[in-house]
């Protein structure tokens, strides 16, 4: 199967992955060259939607957030469903600032390792971005850790396999390898029903508590076991 297929059905499996597949030139903006326009089209629709202004840097790191979910969902998820890994460059990728949609035109190039193509997809976006999002190597690529884990996590949810998506997330990252501080890291939590519940604790924090803080992700550091068995139950 061409590897503009196997993205074609990623994007058709994963509602929440607002990504169009082209053969066309990408529209948008470059994320390379136009990071700073991204932020501050991140800090407006931040605006809009939860009517808060927030700092700059925290803007940063939500684009910077979403840009990474996406970026590695479309490089895992081949690799959950067929253990093939797309070659995409950030040059490939557009985004288009109003909606924060992407465009992404694949090559039918193959990379040997998925650990080894995120990261070389990832350091020059994180070098951009940087600056604006005041935090440091670590913190940077933990998240895009994390967007990793979470990306293979939520593939397998959808598809009724979420344990396979967790063994596949921890299988790609065991432990702390390369530029990725940490691994996996997947435990279970058990509900007063004796229930049990797959949970993770992030490495690299995504920022939104900073937007809303009552409403932490259910993977944050600040959201303790008993409120992430609260909310799944």
């Amino acid at each position: 199967m061409p590897v503009t297929d196997v993205l074609h059905r990623v994007t058709a499996l994963c509602d929440v992955l607002d990504v169009r597949v082209t053969a066309e030139e990408p529209l948008g903006a470059d994320l390379l060259t136009d990071t700073a326009a991204f932020v501050d089209a991140e800090a407006d629709r931040i605006r809009e939607r939860y009517d808060v202004t927030v700092p700059r840097h925290v803007a940063a790191s939500r684009a910077l957030h979403d840009y990474a979910w996406s970026a590695a969902l479309l490089m895992s998820g081949p690799w959950f469903l067929e253990r093939r890994v797309p070659l995409i460059r950030p040059q490939d990728i557009r985004v288009d600032l109003a909606t924060a949609s992407y465009e992404v035109r694949p090559t039918e190039a193959l990379a040997d390792d998925l650990l080894d193509a995120l990261t070389a997809h990832m350091e020059p976006v994180l070098d951009a971005f940087a600056p604006l999002t005041r935090r440091g190597s670590r913190a940077l690529w933990g998240m895009v850790g994390d967007d990793l884990v979470s990306g293979l996590w939520y593939l397998g949810r959808v598809l009724d396999r979420e344990d396979d998506g967790i063994r596949a997330a921890s299988e790609i990252l065991p432990g702390p390898t390369g530029r990725f501080p940490t691994g996996a890291g997947f435990r279970n939590l058990t509900a007063a029903d004796g229930s049990c519940h797959p949970t993770r604790t992030r490495a690299g924090c995504c920022m939104f508590y900073a937007v809303r803080p009552a409403e932490a992700c259910g993977t944050c550091p600040r959201t303790s076991d008993a409120e992430r068995l609260r909310r799944l139950g």
